[in-house]
């Protein structure tokens, strides 16, 4: 891509595929914990992302953190 070309932005439907993609690698006998939300599997998160309901939305955006996270170097300062 050159200077000149715009840059593409992700749509939120383009975060949640993303998000799903990475939901997909937990392994299927754990559950992760929401705080007071409860604890989820992650085939349970999937369908929340999907839906874009509250829990899926927090979801994506700890996603969205810890991912913007690596691209900062965080874990590796």
């Amino acid at each position: 891509m050159n200077k000149s070309e715009p840059k593409k932005l992700m749509t939120d439907e383009d975060i949640r595929q993303l998000v799903v993609a990475r939901l997909r690698s937990f392994s299927s006998n754990k559950k992760i914990s929401i705080g007071s939300d409860g604890e989820f599997t992650g085939k349970e998160l999937i369908e929340k992302v999907k839906a874009n309901d509250e829990i899926g939305q927090k979801i994506v955006n700890i996603q969205l953190e810890y991912l913007r996270s690596l691209k900062d170097n965080i874990f590796t300062e």
